[in-house]
């Protein structure tokens, strides 16, 4: 390897190696920058060059960090974040768009039916969702703001609260408990938890059962019985009259939802106030 040159290395050279190095390969590399692998090979051996070190171990399965690598790309990572965000800070533009993902039936009832003061305070930004077809698929979301279900504990990510999970009974204008229960699988508390409240169902009977807090809220107002349901979700339907809630004690849970992000992604005053301005409007 060449004696290392004094100086910092071109920024293009460096945030190549910073892709190559987070990606695990040259190829996903080329395929961020829109380069072809020679390129970003070429630029990786002049940055090795220029610094006298290997960064990377080429081999016939890929290429991995050397310890040097692995030391350097922390720094280069830390570096790069930084110049983004203070350069943004000082010379960018407000954002024109704010992109949120989240399961179908959480964009639908806590982002679209919530989204009208956001849009009126923010006239110039754009917002776009991405529905996830299941929570296990948000980990592989390329957009980075989501809205997620849980206990807020994500390892990387900061969470703020949007609405803790509350269930009660509730079902549509002229039904009662004549018309059945609407079961609900999954991991939330069901009527058999609700009735440790202490409540008598009046002998009612599972007619429905379904999967998807969404199908079961659907289920209730088209009158199919009586559902015991996510207060923060049925907020519109309650308010329009669909659903009514039945004169019973409601059940508080341990979860509910979270406005997340990448613990490193709001750095930058402009974005993280918008960030901000969003969560405050879906909360109200």
């Amino acid at each position: 390897m060449a004696k290392a040159r004094i100086g910092l290395p071109p920024l293009d050279w460096l945030r190549v190696f910073e892709a190559a190095g987070r990606l695990g390969g040259f190829a996903a590399a080329a395929r961020e920058f829109g380069l072809t692998q020679a390129a970003v090979s070429q630029r990786i051996g002049n940055l090795e060059t220029w610094l006298g070190r290997a960064l990377f171990v080429r081999g016939p399965r890929g290429v991995t960090l050397t310890i040097e690598g692995e030391s350097f790309l922390p720094l280069v990572q830390e570096s790069l974040t930084a110049l983004e965000r203070n350069t943004e800070d000082l010379f960018g533009t407000a954002p024109r768009e704010l992109r949120v993902a989240g399961l179908p039936s959480h964009v639908q009832m806590l982002v679209v039916a919530r989204a009208g003061p956001f849009l009126t305070r923010n006239p110039d930004v754009r917002l776009v969702t991405d529905s996830v077809a299941q929570r296990a698929s948000f980990d592989d979301e390329r957009t980075w703001l989501q809205v997620r279900y849980g206990k807020g504990n994500w390892p990387g990510r900061e969470a703020r609260l949007i609405a803790g999970e509350v269930l009660a009974p509730m079902a549509a204008p002229g039904v009662d408990w004549s018309a059945g229960m609407i079961e609900l699988r999954g991991e939330r508390p069901g009527w058999s938890e609700w009735t440790r409240l202490g409540e008598d169902i009046k002998g009612a009977l599972t007619r429905l059962s379904v999967d998807s807090m969404e199908h079961a809220l659907g289920a209730a107002e088209a009158g199919l019985g009586v559902v015991l349901g996510s207060i923060p979700l049925a907020r519109a339907a309650l308010t329009s009259g669909r659903l009514y809630r039945l004169d019973l004690p409601e059940m508080p849970t341990r979860d509910g939802y979270w406005l997340t992000w990448p613990a490193d992604r709001l750095g930058g005053r402009r974005m993280r106030t918008l960030v901000e301005s969003f969560h405050a409007a879906i909360c109200e």
